[in-house]
């Protein structure tokens, strides 16, 4: 099942590596043209996993979903909008977003699930994990980013 998350992001990689062909493809603007408006964002597209194990080199995943917030929130998480405002309001740190403060109670068992970031936020390049030690605290404290 590893080699879904690597499919993933071989996907996610190709498109991203076609928009960039795409642009600079683009004819020049003529020299009349006004300029365009900036979108207040650098590129921001992220592929966000979910699997079971105590690592992603071992996991086995269960969900994956895309995210881009270069505007107001796309792709295919069911919350882009909400996630993506979650990023903004942290500057990107997922550790804010994994590991929140919560009051909630979990047992003490052990059957890790561990989550994953990798793309690009803000023009910078992300490759996050994170392991929670079961479901509970998963969702516990995780937010909007990783509800899917």
């Amino acid at each position: 099942m590893r080699y879904i998350s690597g499919g993933i992001a071989l996907g996610a990689a190709l498109a991203l590596g076609g928009l960039a062909t795409a642009a600079t493809a683009a004819p020049a603007p003529a020299a009349t043209a006004a300029p365009a408006a900036a979108s207040g964002f650098a590129p921001s597209e992220l592929v966000l996993t979910v699997g079971y194990g105590a690592n992603a080199a071992d996991a086995s995943i269960q969900r994956a979903v895309t995210l881009g917030c270069s505007s107001t929130g796309v792709g295919s998480h069911p919350d882009a909008p909400g996630a993506c405002a979650q990023l903004h309001a942290v500057s990107g740190k997922f550790d804010k977003v994994t590991k929140a403060a919560t009051n909630a109670v979990c047992t003490k068992e052990w059957n890790p699930i561990v989550v994953t970031a990798q793309g690009v936020w803000e023009g910078r390049r992300v490759s996050y994990e994170h392991t929670f030690a079961n479901p509970c605290a998963m969702t516990a404290g995780q937010g909007k980013v990783f509800n899917f």
